[in-house]
């Protein structure tokens, strides 16, 4: 499902996404569509994949708050009113953490920072969970979970409870098992316990 297109970065690894809205496409994404730690992938499609990243933040853009411009005293004649276009948007921050490495069934994540830069106007998309999962597998088909301190540095002010989620979900999928699993949901109460900890403090 395409979310929308990078407009902006704030860094080589924080990049902004406008999300599409009525005057974009016909079928926009709904607000269940982008929460809080979704995975987004940068990529044209049947072209090339850029980076893959996670949602971290949202802004809502409304260039009419407090605005001191003339109000109308009545109801606008609707023969002379011009058509008016909302200009409002909704703007993801999302967080760079590695990318895919080839297609199909045989294609496995690469973590870390991504060398290259994402163009301006590069659809975002968000990711399945088969695709998710094949994220979080390496080339040898094992799991990996590699972009966990870049994550927490990076992640800006909800890093902590972004990486939580993250593992909690990954955990509660059932995509991995064995010691996979158990890593994970030991990763998960290590940093449950840091969180609780750190806010009694």
């Amino acid at each position: 499902m395409r979310l929308g297109k990078v407009v902006k970065s704030n860094s080589h690894c924080d990049y902004i996404v406008q999300l599409d809205d009525q005057m974009d496409v016909i079928d926009p994404p709904q607000a269940d569509d982008y929460g809080f730690g979704c995975f987004i992938k940068l990529e044209k499609p049947n072209s090339r994949h850029w980076a893959v990243g996670v949602i971290y933040n949202s802004l809502l853009f409304n260039p009419m708050f407090l605005s001191n411009g003339p109000r109308l005293s009545s109801e606008a004649d609707p023969v002379f009113a011009p058509d008016l276009i909302l200009e409002t948007r909704t703007l993801l921050s999302i967080v760079l953490i590695g990318a895919m490495v080839g297609q199909g069934a045989n294609a496995y994540g690469s973590h870390g920072i991504p060398r290259v830069v994402v163009p301006i106007e590069t659809p975002a998309l968000l990711m399945s969970p088969s695709e998710v999962y094949q994220f979080h597998l390496n080339e040898s088909g094992h799991p990996q979970f590699c972009y966990y301190s870049h994550l927490l540095k990076f992640g800006g002010g909800f890093a902590a409870q972004l990486t939580q989620q993250i593992l909690k979900e990954l955990a509660d999928s059932n995509l991995f098992e064995g010691a996979e699993q158990r890593a994970l949901e030991i990763l998960c109460k290590e940093l449950s316990w840091k969180n609780t900890m750190g806010a009694i403090r």
